[in-house]
C-alpha cells in the first residue's frame, strides 16, 4: 500500500507516459537556488473553498501546500547559506499562506470528524429507540 503513494509521490509522469525520478531540484523553483525575480503567487484557500472539496482533493491539497513549504525552507535555508539578507529575499508572505491553508484543511477535517461522530451518536440512539419500540407491546 505504501508502496504506490511514495512511487506517487517520488516519480512525475512525463507527456509520453513515462515516469521520470524527481530530484533534488524538486525542492527548488525553477531548478535554481534562489530565484532572481519573485513570481506572483495566489492567495490562501479559504475554509468554505475547502468545505466544498472531497477527501481524495484536501488530502492532494494537503501534499501539494507540505511540498510548497519545503520548497520556501529550502530558498530560506540556501539563502542564509549564500549569504543573502533576508530583506533582500524574504518568502514570509508565501510562507504564511501555506500556514493559513494547512490550519483551514485541518479546520475542515475535523469539522468533518466531528459531524461524523455526531451522526454516529445520533444513528445509535435512533436505532435504540426503534429497537425499544418495536419490543414493547401496545397497550389497547
Amino acid at each position: 500500500m505504501f508502496g504506490a503513494i511514495t512511487r506517487q509521490l517520488s516519480t512525475r509522469r512525463t507527456a509520453q507516459g513515462r515516469f521520470l525520478a524527481r530530484g533534488f531540484e524538486e525542492f527548488f523553483e525553477k531548478k535554481q537556488r534562489v530565484p532572481t525575480e519573485r513570481d506572483p503567487t495566489g492567495r490562501a484557500w479559504s475554509a468554505s473553498e475547502l468545505r466544498q472539496k472531497s477527501w481524495e482533493d484536501l488530502q492532494k491539497l494537503w501534499y501539494i501546500v507540505l511540498k510548497e513549504r519545503n520548497l520556501l525552507a529550502s530558498q530560506k535555508v540556501e539563502c542564509r547559506r549564500l549569504g543573502i539578507i533576508p530583506s533582500f529575499f524574504s518568502n514570509k508572505g508565501r510562507v504564511l499562506k501555506c500556514q493559513k491553508t494547512m490550519a483551514r484543511i485541518k479546520t475542515v477535517l475535523n469539522e468533518r470528524q466531528i459531524a461524523w461522530a455526531a451522526a454516529q451518536k445520533n444513528t445509535k440512539v435512533h436505532t435504540h429507540q426503534q429497537q425499544s419500540s418495536q419490543e414493547q407491546p401496545s397497550q389497547e
